[in-house]
């Protein structure tokens, strides 16, 4: 079932007390999956994808590089799962930042999108050195069984675009500032940038937010995100990332080498991390 937009709420009631919250979060740039990739397309790896999803146990997933026939295919494949997202072109069409999430354990409460240019509410825009219109997603949750809410954003920087990058790290920064007023915040995206010594890395560290491959107690895997559909490189860059704000504390952190006979879901490893949001 596609969704497209949650209504929020008209006034924002009190936030109620909650117990504590166990998040498992993943962040996976899929590939897209009309890409040409000989023994890697998406009919090849489709199924290995879907269970390297099943396998992380996430309850929310920030995917990037989505289309809707790879989201509509994973849901069938794992029912658990719903999700939200919106094409990044003018006309709702093509790669989306699609936010998965258990339907079972967590609510959405409102959602939206808005596009990483001068004019973030004009769909397809772009600004600065941007080669694509690049969007950000994001999802504010409710969660029943401890009655937390938190907010979810999720997005793809621009692969080329170097002040487009930072930027459009600018504008995550700025909303996830505002939504932490209200409720914890996590951050989610596969941001073309060096973790630690980037302008975006930076730009969202000066904002308060925090990197949990650094936070976390326990960090696992290799360092490199994007393999390439190959065995990763323990000394690659980091580009995928996933922050946190408010009260979230990092269990562990880990980018997944998950693979069978050789053969990698995505060109990209997915990056899991285990939250516990404290009351």
């Amino acid at each position: 079932m596609k969704i497209w937009m949650i209504l929020g709420l008209g006034c924002l009631a009190a936030v109620p007390a909650f117990s504590e919250m166990a998040l498992t979060v993943m962040s996976f740039n899929v590939r897209y999956g009309t890409a040409k990739d000989g023994e890697n397309d998406w009919d090849h790896r489709r199924d290995l994808l879907a269970e390297a999803v099943r396998a992380s146990r996430a309850d929310i997933i920030g995917t990037q590089e989505c289309l809707d026939f790879q989201a509509e295919y994973l849901v069938q494949q794992i029912p658990e799962y719903r999700w939200i997202g919106i094409g990044r072109e003018a006309d709702g069409k093509g790669e989306m930042t699609a936010i998965f999430y258990k339907k079972d354990d967590l609510v959405p409460r409102a959602s939206g999108h808005f596009w990483l240019s001068q004019q973030p509410d004009v769909p397809g825009s772009k600004s600065w050195d941007s080669s694509l219109p690049r969007i950000a997603s994001w999802v504010r949750f409710y969660h029943p069984k401890s009655k937390a809410l938190f907010y979810h954003v999720n997005t793809h920087l621009d692969h080329r675009g170097e002040e487009a990058r930072a930027q459009g790290a600018g504008l995550i920064a700025k909303k996830a500032v505002a939504w932490s007023a209200e409720a914890p915040v996590v951050v989610t995206g596969d941001f073309n940038a060096s973790g630690g010594d980037s302008r975006p890395w930076t730009v969202l560290t000066q904002a308060g937010l925090k990197d949990t491959r650094l936070e976390a107690k326990e960090a696992k895997g290799p360092q490199g995100t994007f393999c390439n559909f190959e065995k990763p490189d323990s000394e690659g860059t980091r580009i995928d990332w996933i922050f946190i704000s408010g009260a979230w504390k990092a269990l562990s952190n880990e980018t997944v080498c998950f693979q069978k006979n050789g053969h990698f879901p995505s060109d990209h490893l997915p990056v899991v991390a285990r939250l516990l949001l404290e009351r």
